[in-house]
């Protein structure tokens, strides 16, 4: 080892899905919307002379509309970019103790990998065999706890009562419920911030809104825990979105009817996709997701990842304990979900 490099922070880094290079693809691994973005996104103007200005660091009216779109107070919510930069943000803001922070075994792969950049210590909480969160395993002394509602890669979702249990029992830390899959099944539980003032919520543009490209998240909650995140913002990168990421994001929240159009369709497009994976002998936790997390009873999940990428048609697999015989597969179009059908029906029939 050099002298320099005992001295340097390592990092197992999260892994990302493939991001195909051809454009002939048919692209179901990463839970993009199939659909593009609002016709308001598409047809904003934006003055581009005011590139050469820093951005509103405040992100004014972003934060506006977010705010007024779920009936909340400005002070209450804080936008970065994407959601995976608003969680980076709370682990470093409300993760602090010395005791362990909780979330599930299998969930969104990027956690650890947070909590050991940040030397937060953690645990995991094993699922159930149904691939359900535990509440009562998450009662006893801890520094915070997250999970998804809809977790990932699961695609199960947990009811406001789960919710209230979690945070009845831990109110003396943060705790996240990470809603980036939310608007495809599920209920929010924004309406508990109110109650719980130690809840934050986290969502994203980048499934349900078409805008993965953007880097869109935001925080709501407890207006307190927002200012910290605030402080903790302006710390470490004050001009956190650019221009045209508040004016298009701005204009996005503006469409609810093309929102919930584009929603609607995915749902119907899952639900079908369902109705035919268990014709070809697949089993699949019941989703609350654009995706769905699917398991063959004769054809390993690899054998299937590998043969459909040769296809150019690309899922996501996890070489992981206990999910190693898993696809989860995002929700596309009607047309590329039929193609993927046809490709699937041709693997177990083999």
């Amino acid at each position: 080892m050099k002298a320099w490099e005992k001295n340097i922070r390592k990092v197992v880094p999260y892994t990302p899905g493939e991001q195909p290079k051809e454009r002939d693809v048919i692209k179901l691994n990463t839970n993009e919307n199939p659909y593009p973005p609002s016709p308001k996104v598409l047809k904003a103007k934006l003055e581009l002379e005011r590139l050469r200005l820093y951005p509103d660091d405040k992100a004014k009216i972003l934060v506006d509309a977010l705010a007024d779109y779920h009936n909340i107070n400005a002070d209450q919510l804080f936008v970065g970019v994407g959601s995976d930069d608003v969680l980076a943000m709370s682990f470093m803001t409300f993760f602090n103790s010395e005791k362990p922070i909780f979330f599930p075994d299998i969930t969104y792969s990027f956690y650890d990998v947070w909590a050991d950049l940040f030397k937060i210590p953690y645990r995991t909480k094993t699922l159930n065999d149904r691939f359900e969160i535990v509440a009562k395993d998450y009662y006893e002394a801890n520094g915070g706890i997250i999970f998804p509602n809809p977790n990932a890669p699961t695609g199960l979702a947990v009811d406001l009562s789960f919710i209230k249990d979690i945070l009845e029992h831990n109110q003396d830390v943060v705790v996240i419920v990470d809603e980036a899959y939310i608007d495809f099944g599920g209920m929010s539980a924004l309406s508990l911030i109110h109650q719980y003032e130690n809840l934050l919520i986290v969502r994203t543009y980048s499934k349900s809104r078409s805008l993965a490209g953007l880097r869109i998240g935001y925080a709501m909650g407890n207006s307190d825990l927002i200012k910290v995140l605030n402080d903790v913002k302006y710390s470490f990168n004050s001009y956190t979105l650019n221009y045209p990421s508040i004016v298009l994001a701005a204009e996005s929240i503006k469409d609810d009817a093309y929102f919930k159009k584009t929603v609607e369709k995915v749902i119907h497009t899952r639900e079908w996709f369902e109705k035919e994976l268990t014709r070809l002998g697949f089993t699949y936790p019941k989703s609350s997701a654009n995706f769905v997390f699917a398991s063959h009873k004769t054809v390993p999940a690899r054998k299937i990842f590998e043969a459909a990428k040769k296809e150019k048609i690309f899922v996501r697999f996890f070489d992981k304990p206990r999910i190693d015989n898993y696809l989860r597969i995002s929700i596309g179009t009607d047309e590329d979900m039929k193609k993927l059908t046809e490709f699937l029906e041709k693997m177990v029939m083999m």
